[in-house]
This record gives C-alpha cells, structure tokens and sequence, in this order.
C-alpha cells in the first residue's frame, strides 16, 4: 500500500502568499495596521515597507517605541497564553505589504513546522537582544549618539551592504520621542551631523555610514557634543566667565 507523502513546508511561500488563516493586506503611509485596544487576534509579517509601534498613556501622551522593517514580525503579543487587546497600535511610515496571520494559524505553523519555528524565534531573539540595546542606550548614552544610532537603525546599516542609505520620511517630533528629548534638541543636534558631513537632508535624510563613528567610536565632533556653546559674560571687574544654569540650584 502506497504512502502519501505531504509536500514539504516552504516557509518563505507561506509568508508570501494568502492562505488558511492568512491574507495579504496592502496599506497607505500613516494608515493602521493594528490599534491599541483592538483584540490582539493576529501576528502581521511585514513583506514589504516600514512601520512603527506606538503606545499611548492614559494621559494622551504618544510615544514611539520601535520600527519594524521588511522581513519582520509585528503583533507577536497575540500569541500569548491567554488572548487579550493589542497593547500598542502599529501605523505604516511607507506603503506597506504585510501578512495578518490569524492567531490560531500562527500556533498551528509554530507547532507543526519546525522550519517556521526556527524563523519566528530567531526573530524574538533578535527583537529582545534589540531591546537589551535600546535600554542601554537610553540609560547611558547622550540624546546625541541615541539620536545617531536611530539614524543608523532606520537606514539599516546593521544590515548587509555598503551604499549609503535614505530612510522613510520621519518627523523631528518623532524622533525626539524615540530617543526622549525635545524636538529642538534633535533639530540642533541634526544640523550639527549636517554640517559634519553625517547626514544629508532635504525632503528625505541621507544617511552616511561615517555616522557609524559616532555611535562606535564616540568620534562626536567636538567635546561638547551635547548642547550648543554656552556664551561668555562680562563682569563689572571686566572679567570674563561662562555663564552656568547649575549655579541658580
């Protein structure tokens, strides 16, 4: 008696094409993929595009927490043991391709496929060992080298390749978000990497990999690469001294 064999599993045809428990959605920049609040009942591969993930505190306060580029899972906290509400809202930066997997879909190919498996935990690896990164960054690097390796990440350079990269379209509000400071911190800090040839921008930024020497080298142009030039004052004595906020505390 003949035994059937099942073909085997492809994965990266699974992720490319609709199926089961999948279908292929297509979104405009600044539209939703998913809402904070929403039922968290799906896990979206990220095809093609950029996004990112956003949370929003009771007071109304906005924050950006992540990017997800192409080849990326985005809404893994659906898979958790007991289903819940989504508890942030991704939003495309560019036009998007994703797969919305639906939850029991996404567990089915997890326990069936080892494949698949390898995939999507190596991916979790991946995104906490990004997040071990981003709390070291946030507790012991200046706005400046935080705000040098978002640049980096967004264009990518961690990533195979030697061309020097344009990033998706992204506000300076946006960017202070991510790294927390103010808007025009970022602004003066994005002029001095202009100037610096680190970074072109007209409509778009033009990253260039000599950034990389900020964030690996601390090659910052100047020692007081933190705040602009603090201005000298003249005392009555005729004196000169450097003015410092510390003295009014």
């Amino acid at each position: 008696m003949a035994v059937l064999k099942h073909p085997a599993f492809d994965t990266a045809a699974f992720l490319a094409n609709a199926g089961l428990g999948r279908r292929i959605v297509e979104l405009e920049p600044r539209q939703t993929i998913y809402s904070q609040g929403d039922p968290a009942d799906s896990v979206f591969y990220l095809q093609a595009g950029r996004a990112r993930v956003t949370v929003v505190s009771a007071a109304g306060k906005e924050a950006t927490i992540t990017l997800v580029s192409a080849g990326e899972f985005v809404g893994e906290g659906a898979l958790a043991a007991v289903p819940g509400l989504r508890l942030s809202t991704a939003t495309a930066i560019t036009s998007c391709s994703a797969l919305k997997i639906g939850r029991e879909e996404m567990a089915h190919a997890m326990h069936t496929e080892p494949e698949f498996s390898d995939l999507f935990f190596k991916y979790l690896l991946a995104r906490s060992m990004r997040i071990q990164a981003d709390l070291v960054d946030q507790l012991f690097n200046s706005s400046e080298k935080r705000l040098a390796r978002i640049l980096l990440l967004m264009a990518e350079f961690a990533k195979p390749g030697d061309a020097d990269t344009l990033i998706p379209k992204i506000s300076q509000e946006t960017l202070a978000e991510m790294i927390g400071t103010t808007r025009s911190r970022v602004s003066f800090f994005m002029n001095r990497f202009r100037k610096h040839g680190f970074i072109d921008y007209k409509d778009r930024i033009h990253v260039h990999r000599s950034l990389l020497n900020v964030v690996l080298h601390d090659q910052l142009p100047d020692d007081n690469a933190e705040k602009p030039p603090i201005p000298a004052f003249r005392a009555r004595n005729g004196t000169t001294t450097n003015f410092s906020p510390a003295a009014l505390y």
